[in-house]
């Protein structure tokens, strides 16, 4: 673009917008001879206050109300607004401390963390950033990994003085960031101390069917097990199991990606994917549970798209319960290698 072009791009901008405003405002005001006219701007109201400008207090209510009592929650995507809201609530910032991904202040789409202050000592929490960056930045290549979307740190837990290494990563829109991330987080976690635990809580952007394009979900299953980790869904996820479940409409831009009510189920319509995980390393914790939730409510509905007037995120609230299991023995490591090698003799 020359200056003179990137001058006029904004109120150029601006002119277009207003005319698609314009354009909505009269089909809806005339479409079925105005039958729409009374009801359609009360309800345009109703979903910004809930999905724009009472997004982040509706979302500080759901973890407040259905979350407070986790030991660490992993955020994505999170507003320098709602940074400062964490800071200040009440009940999130008397039980947890809140660590925040490096990031440049030119995006609001920040990784974060909260660690809940009865399990971790906040004093404890220490960056690895610059370890993972550096890792990252080794494996070559052009990864789309922007300021903000990574957050690693080490703590340790108040009572048994377990050290955790926990991390919160946001991938780009089409996952082609998620796997060189996941290796250098792995190269990270071997160059700490023996018996240190990890948890890395991530918003993959992995799809059902994936292509060049695209991180397919079970490539990625496929590339966490090679580096000997699992998730909460463990080895093999299931690519149906979806945990965002939206469409654009024919009232937003891009009308080629709307998609109609009666299609929202059909294949290859809209976002309808396996995006979240836990990954960890494999033997370290035991699955006792996991759930999805899109309601804010600890439910998840299937086929419900969503966001919704009572729930503001494309992305359900994934929550796992793991449990921490014993170190292998040394002799039980070796009778397993002994084992393995026995079988690939046969």
């Amino acid at each position: 673009l020359t200056e003179a072009e990137e001058a006029m791009s904004r109120p150029l901008s601006a002119i277009c917008q207003a005319a698609f405003d314009g354009i909505l405002v009269h089909m809806l005001n005339t479409v079925g001879g105005g039958a729409h006219k009374e009801t359609w701007q009360p309800m345009r109201r109703q979903m910004c206050v809930a999905l724009n400008s009472r997004k982040t207090h509706r979302t500080l209510a759901i973890l407040s109300r259905s979350y407070a009592d986790s030991d660490a929650i992993f955020l994505q995507e999170v507003s320098g607004a709602m940074v400062a809201q964490l800071r200040e609530h009440p009940k999130l910032s008397r039980n947890f401390s809140l660590h925040v991904a490096p990031n440049d202040g030119k995006r609001d789409q920040i990784s974060v963390l909260l660690l809940s202050r009865s399990r971790f000592d906040p004093a404890s929490a220490t960056s690895l950033n610059p370890a993972f960056d550096a890792l990252l930045a080794g494996l070559g290549g052009d990864v789309p990994v922007a300021p903000g979307d990574v957050l690693v740190l080490s703590a340790t837990d108040a009572l048994t003085k377990q050290t955790y290494v926990l991390a919160s990563f946001h991938g780009d829109t089409d996952g082609l960031a998620t796997v060189p991330v996941v290796k250098a987080m792995a190269q990270l976690l071997a160059k700490q101390p023996a018996g240190t635990r990890h948890v890395f809580g991530m918003d993959a952007n992995t799809y059902a069917v994936g292509s060049a394009k695209q991180q397919g979900v079970s490539e990625f299953a496929a590339e966490y097990r090679q580096l000997g980790l699992t998730s909460c869904w463990g080895d093999a996820p299931d690519p149906t199991n979806i945990t965002t479940f939206n469409a654009r409409t024919y009232l937003q831009p891009q009308l080629n990606k709307a998609v109609a009510y009666k299609d929202l189920a059909s294949p290859g319509t809209g976002d309808k994917n396996p995006k979240d995980f836990l990954l960890f390393p494999k033997g370290s914790f035991g699955v006792e549970s996991t759930t999805k939730d899109n309601t804010g409510q600890k439910a998840y509905v299937e086929r419900q798209p969503f966001p919704t007037l009572t729930f503001p995120s494309d992305h359900g609230v994934l929550s796992s319960v793991l449990k921490l299991l014993p170190p292998p023995s040394p002799l039980a490591s070796e009778l397993r290698t002994a084992r393995r090698s026995l079988r690939a003799a046969e």
